[in-house]
């Protein structure tokens, strides 16, 4: 089920900011051409959304024009979504995605993720977790999103998005 190790190599060296000490799992059929692109695609769009800080160019570039967005937070279309990412940018200097895991099944692509300095550029931030969803358009741009965000949190502050203060029951970690 997963590319050859070669091709396993060129989608790590997509993303500038991935720790060497974190691999990327990658899940796909070799012989699925079109999601292999999908992957690359994601993998793009984040580097050039959020690693290379160039929101608007990126998501021009690897979004649909009638892009749809189910994340409340965040608005419709490739112009709109790379205005809002170009202001998360510039207000937190430190902000990167590290990529976990990745799957595609045929125009589906899901990541898991953790976005590092969302919330404030502090060098203790752990980040959001997330799992996006995307759903691509025959032209090979994401054409569909949704998305789960969790708080990564630390062993004494697991959820402080839900309630403050409550310890993690297990130490498992989300990635």
């Amino acid at each position: 089920m997963n590319e050859s190790n070669h091709d396993l190599e060129s989608f790590s060296s997509i993303l500038s900011t991935q720790p060497a000490d974190t691999p990327l799992v990658v899940m796909v059929n070799a012989e699925d051409k079109a999601s292999i692109q999908n992957i690359k695609t994601t993998l793009n769009l984040y580097e050039k959304m959020i690693n290379q800080k160039q929101s608007e160019e990126a998501t021009a570039e690897y979004l649909h024009p009638e892009y749809i967005q189910h994340n409340p937070m965040l608005p419709n279309g490739p112009i709109a979504l790379g205005q809002a990412f170009a202001q998360f940018t510039r207000e937190r200097k430190n902000l990167h995605v590290v990529v976990h895991k990745i799957v595609a099944v045929n125009d589906y692509v899901w990541a898991h993720v953790n976005f590092v300095n969302l919330t404030s550029d502090d060098h203790t931030d752990t980040g959001i977790a997330g799992v996006d969803i995307y759903r691509f358009a025959a032209n090979g741009k994401a054409i569909e999103h949704w998305d789960t965000l969790q708080v990564v949190g630390s062993e004494s502050n697991a959820v402080p998005w839900m309630a403050p203060n409550i310890p993690a029951a297990n130490s498992n970690g989300m990635f």
